[in-house]
């Protein structure tokens, strides 16, 4: 009798994995839309795909690849080049690499079986909100297959991908942090006419404040460390630039005719994007290919470093470590929340959180019972397929990221930084405060748009 309820209990666990979302998190969690829970599963999926990458560059587990048949030992070519050499340092290089792309090939996939889909109605739509079992077992498939991908071009070709695709995650980024900045501010200083205005107002001014203070104090450290009075004309340059930019998006925001225009604009917005271009210029100050301008070179490279007794490659940096944190943000930003603004809401094809409460939700809300329901059979609130290209393009930025966007040269003794990856970041950077400065300007430019 126990074994037959026992094997009932599996078989109920087994059609549930393979089941809808409702049906994998009844009773674990609060009622929550069917939409909402799908985009977090498939998140959870991306990062269990990152944390593996993090493991296989431990130093301890990524000398346990050389077990894998061909990976290192006895390939003819080992990163593209067809050459007897000891691949020791490049090991969790090549894994994260294919680590990237098997969660960006899964991912693209989706995306491109979910092309067009309108409703739940659609039959498509329960592959996107079901069969979460069977979609582990391919991404497990994919990540095996992707480790006997003959070498040859592969990493360089993909390391292309990964640039423009890190890139265009990178836009992502600054167009969330942007609409994250504005409704921040909106929100104290609706709260400050609402209540206690001098309340909001001081809290309102002290992060405003630290956020500056931050980021005077970081441009001050880029100078010290990543500049030498004689050289480094480059980074001078940059910083420089940067520095300029800042300071003018910083006083646009202020100006009597965009507060006009736009009353919540303000600092609080330009503190926090300000800070966001000075770790952008960071982050690209990391990658320039000069020993003497940057301090952390030689800790990432120091496989030809005399000081080094042997082949060591540290991949862990500040940058990445706050790369990190930003990607795992901004994919939970993707995966949880609307934008209050219905510009965003239209750029990033998801539904406007002012929306009124669907039926899905008052039946939820009456029957008092944790579960996950349906709230797409009058329509998506959110593009499928845009959300797993932002997961793809969110893949290859961690992708990048953790290998810190180094590539192998020629002679297959060092990984080294490219001048792409500098450049990359930069205009990335320009490009987010362009941006910035274009909601800052709309309203003016084209007056009779409603930029509310």
């Amino acid at each position: 009798m126990g074994a037959c309820l026992g094997v009932c209990s599996l078989l109920s666990c087994v059609s549930c994995l393979c089941g809808p979302a409702s049906c994998l998190l009844c009773g674990c969690c609060p009622s929550a839309r069917n939409s909402t829970v799908s985009r977090l599963l498939f998140t959870f999926f991306l990062f269990l795909c990152t944390l593996v990458s993090i493991i296989m560059i431990i130093p301890g587990v990524e000398k346990e690849l050389y077990k894998l048949p061909g990976f290192c030992k006895g390939s003819g070519s080992v990163l593209g080049v067809q050459v007897h050499a000891d691949c020791s340092g490049f090991l969790g290089h090549k894994a994260v690499y294919r680590m990237g792309f098997a969660a960006a090939s899964f991912f693209f996939l989706f995306a491109v079986i979910m092309v067009c889909v309108r409703s739940s109605k659609d039959p498509r739509a329960a592959v996107q909100n079901g069969f979460w079992f069977l979609k582990f077992l391919v991404l497990v498939g994919l990540t095996v297959g992707a480790f006997y991908i003959p070498d040859g071009s592969f990493t360089s070709v993909w390391f292309y991908f990964g640039v423009v695709g890190s890139f265009l995650f990178i836009l992502i980024q600054l167009i969330l942090l942007i609409d994250f900045a504005h409704s921040w501010s909106q929100l104290w200083l609706r709260n400050a006419g609402e209540g206690s205005a001098k309340g909001w107002y001081a809290a309102l001014c002290a992060v405003t404040f630290i956020f500056y203070a931050a980021s005077i104090v970081a441009i001050v450290l880029l100078y010290v460390y990543y500049t030498k009075p004689q050289g480094c004309t480059e980074g001078k340059v940059l910083i420089s630039i940067n520095l300029i930019l800042c300071v003018i998006v910083s006083t646009m925001s202020i100006l009597p005719k965009i507060q006009d225009a736009q009353p919540h604009s303000g600092l609080l917005q330009a503190s926090l994007i300000t800070l966001y271009t000075v770790f952008i210029t960071w982050s690209a100050l990391a990658n320039v290919p000069n020993q003497d301008c940057n301090p952390t070179l030689l800790l990432r490279n120091s496989t030809g470093s005399a000081e080094a007794a042997q082949p060591l490659t540290t991949w862990w940096d500040a940058p990445s470590i706050v790369g990190l944190v930003i990607f795992i943000l901004c994919t939970l930003f993707i995966s949880i929340r609307s934008s209050d603004h219905a510009q965003v809401n239209k750029m990033m094809l998801t539904e406007e959180s002012g929306a009124g409460p669907s039926a899905g939700d008052a039946a939820a809300a009456e029957s008092g019972v944790h579960h996950t329901y349906d709230n797409e059979q009058d329509g998506v609130t959110y593009s499928y397929s845009f959300f797993h290209l932002c997961l793809v393009l969110a893949a290859l930025y961690i992708m990048m990221t953790l290998t810190n966007w180094y590539r192998p040269d020629e002679s297959l003794r060092v990984l080294s930084s490219p001048w792409t990856a500098v450049w990359v970041k930069i205009c990335s950077s320009w490009a987010g405060l362009l941006l910035y400065a274009w909601t800052l300007v709309a309203p003016l430019v084209l007056p009779d748009r409603d930029f509310s």
